[in-house]
């Protein structure tokens, strides 16, 4: 009798991770062009606010919640107030960054993915501040709320007329909410432990703090919201596998059974 064993599957291989430094590149470009546009998106004072007093007025005509609703419950204790303020100012890069290169290292397969959603949704958010400029709550005075990082620090914008490093009517959509609920989405998907949904506490509580210390309307965080859905959509993740939720590339797969060739004959 003439037998022999066919080969079994191949074990799975772990995708290959993009090449660093043309990943550094992109991401630094992603950065300086982000800046840039915030920058063309300056000197809009007089349509920022007007814009600002419409968005404020469509708010109520929707009935959505008093965003001094919410400062109120941060006003009740100046520490509450100073997290919230350090927690806007120092979260929103650091976060997104540590979750792409987590990514990178980990989970190559969805870093490209991550990198693609994030950049898609920078660049229409890009071009809607370009097209509505917006003026946050914090400086419309029918709001009634305080500019909490002005009044109790830390404070990452100094006044509009002489601020150069950053857009201050930039307001719709929210890059931090969007990047924040991306980074969530991105570890929930990408990842396979029964608690991975807690990182929907992150654009929570990011939704809180940009809403609480009046940078925000809530319709800035449904906009950026909208952008992402469509960005997800569009930008489908990779599909789930041993490898790309984290079993490692070690991972064995049974092989199929020995066939017999030729035992029949």
């Amino acid at each position: 009798m003439n037998a022999r064993t066919e080969p079994g599957e191949a074990e799975p291989v772990t995708p290959a991770r993009p090449p660093i430094v043309r990943e550094l590149l992109l991401v630094a470009g992603l950065f300086l062009v982000y800046k840039l546009g915030r920058q063309l998106a300056a000197g809009h004072t007089g349509e920022a606010f007007r814009n600002a007093h419409d968005v404020w007025h469509v708010e109520r005509l929707l009935r959505l919640p008093q965003e001094g609703s919410v400062q109120a419950l941060l006003l009740h204790r100046d520490s509450l107030v100073e997290v919230a303020n350090t927690y806007y100012a120092t979260v929103h890069f650091p976060a997104t960054l540590a979750f792409l290169v987590w990514l990178y290292l980990r989970r190559p397969a969805h870093y490209v993915w991550a990198r693609r959603v994030l950049a898609a949704v920078t660049a229409a958010a890009l071009v809607l501040h370009l097209a509505l400029p917006l003026a946050p709550p914090r400086m419309l005075t029918a709001t009634g709320l305080v500019d909490t990082a002005r009044v109790y620090g830390p404070s990452v914008y100094g006044p509009p007329q002489t601020d150069h490093l950053s857009n201050q009517f930039a307001a719709m959509p929210s890059l931090h909410f969007g990047w924040a609920l991306m980074v969530a989405i991105g570890l929930v998907v990408a990842t396979r432990s029964r608690w991975r949904w807690l990182w929907l506490l992150h654009p929570l509580l990011t939704l809180l703090v940009i809403v609480g210390t009046a940078n925000h309307y809530w319709l800035d965080a449904i906009a950026a919201g909208a952008l992402l859905g469509l960005a997800l959509a569009l930008i489908h993740a990779p599909r789930r596998t041993a490898t790309t939720a984290g079993r490692g590339a070690h991972t064995l797969v049974p092989a199929e059974e020995p066939v017999l060739v030729g035992a029949g004959r």
